[in-house]
């Protein structure tokens, strides 16, 4: 069964407190997401390893459970 908007919003949540998270279904199938995280925790961080905070933080559903998620990530201004 897919992820939804709000379980993928939750998990970054938990790892990133702070953040400010934007999520949108792109076909309406609930298979593929763009997200858009800003985090303090971002600061000082590739967009590489901001990546991967993400994908750490959805615990191994992405490539499954979350079939495809578009990243956009950046700390603040």
């Amino acid at each position: 069964m897919p992820m939804n908007a709000n379980e993928i919003e939750t998990l970054i949540r938990e790892a990133l407190p702070d953040a400010q998270i934007e999520i949108r279904d792109l076909a309406g199938d609930g298979d593929h997401y763009a997200a858009n995280v800003v985090s303090e925790s971002f600061r000082g961080k590739s967009r590489v390893q901001q990546h991967q905070m993400i994908y750490d933080a959805l615990k191994g559903n992405m490539g499954g459970t979350l079939h495809a998620l578009a990243l956009q990530t950046k700390a603040p201004d």
